[in-house]
């Protein structure tokens, strides 16, 4: 009997495999280069020069200095140091800005910190998905410590508006901060052309390990640590560094400054060969976000009276999901996509189709095919 063949994978936002050249890379420091890069002694200054060397190659994928680059275990971590820390470092203001359809690192982060006083202010959307600039002058006041928003949302990939909302929030004193956790790796980021004064790297988005990431924190930010031990990391940060992870992410990083300007025009070609795909077979299949302001690799499609959840269990030739949640066997729509003015029994039924670098045409070609013809078998029939 023949194998059964692996599904095509289409969620690329949620993980990435690892490429090649970063698993070679980790080895070494999973075996013989096992030293801690605090100890004096050669194992130690191995490891602290590998590390170092990551910090420069993390630093030149996003425009920064190395001394800028800060290491931590997930984007989570990032940004919680980022909010929680400003507002450490700056317990005079007790303001924040977000959005509603930001990350629940960020939004929770920022519940917690009215928890303990601080006023939060929300930002709607329009229909496309994207945070007005004059929204945000509107909230803006001297007391906003910080203003925290996603550069691309990891449902429908849309791009918000970061450096004009940065010049905004930095001519009236605030600190601009921006979770970068799908951008960086799929798209040129430039941390001077955004304006930000911190920014969220995540390393398992785009072909590093899980478990790894990195905040770029400007020089001069205040910003104080939110964990409690030694000096690590600049004293922001404490905790012996995962050596070997940190390694694979600076190769990732080396790659994709090299690949990423062709990569996103390859991807884009693919996704939207997908689109026109699947728009020709499934009348009435609608496009969540902006036509143009999101991400080169994101697809993300409303099916015409089937829950995405169900297509895509129809469908098992594609590895793809939803922005929905199931709570005690009842199906919400995404709050991301509802925010967007999109009626929650018509939301349910979004689908986030992300490629990545191992994505092929071949792959479009079949994975349009499999939904379209589950759209097919589910869709209601006309009376």
């Amino acid at each position: 009997m023949n194998a059964p063949t692996e599904p095509i994978y289409l969620d690329h936002n949620a993980t990435t495999p690892l490429l090649p050249g970063v698993v070679d890379a980790m080895v070494p420091y999973l075996r013989e280069h096992f030293g801690n890069p605090s100890s004096s002694h050669v194992y130690g200054r191995r490891a602290r020069e590998a590390v170092d060397r990551a910090r420069a190659q993390v630093a030149a994928l996003i425009g920064a200095a190395p001394e800028e680059i800060l290491f931590v275990a997930h984007g989570t971590e990032a940004n919680n140091l980022a909010i929680r820390g400003v507002a450490e470092a700056l317990p005079e203001k007790w303001d924040v800005v977000t959005s509603v359809i930001d990350h629940p690192a960020t939004t929770e982060t920022c519940r917690a910190l009215e928890n303990h006083g601080w006023r939060v202010r929300w930002l709607p959307v329009d229909d496309t998905g994207r945070v007005r600039v004059s929204d945000v002058v509107t909230l803006l006041r001297s007391y906003t410590a910080l203003v925290t928003l996603m550069h691309a949302n990891n449902e429908t990939g849309v791009l918000q508006p970061i450096a004009e909302i940065a010049r905004e929030v930095r001519a009236r004193g605030g600190l601009m901060h921006t979770d970068a956790a799908q951008s960086v790796g799929k798209l040129p980021v430039s941390v001077e052309a955004l304006g930000v004064d911190l920014l969220t790297v995540v390393g398992h988005k785009f072909g590093a390990p899980k478990g790894v990431g990195a905040l770029y924190v400007r020089k001069g930010t205040p910003l104080r640590p939110v964990l409690r031990g030694a000096g690590h990391e600049r004293g922001l940060r404490p905790g012996t560094e995962n050596v070997a992870s940190i390694v694979g992410l600076g190769v990732a990083c080396e790659v994709a400054l090299r690949t990423v300007a062709a990569e996103a025009a390859r991807v884009r070609g693919l996704r939207d060969e997908l689109w026109e795909r699947l728009r020709a077979r499934v009348p009435g299949l609608a496009l969540n976000g902006h036509p143009v302001e999101r991400l080169p690799n994101t697809l993300n499609v409303r099916f015409p009276g089937v829950p995405g959840s169900a297509l895509l269990a129809a469908a098992p030739e594609v590895a793809a999901s939803t922005g929905s949640a199931c709570h005690a066997g009842e199906e919400s729509a995404s709050s991301v996509i509802t925010a967007m003015g999109v009626e929650p029994s018509e939301a349910l039924g979004s689908v986030r189709l992300s490629l990545g670098r191992t994505t092929t045409h071949e792959d479009v070609v079949a994975a349009a095919d499999a939904l379209a013809a589950a759209w097919k078998r589910l869709a209601p029939t006309p009376r």
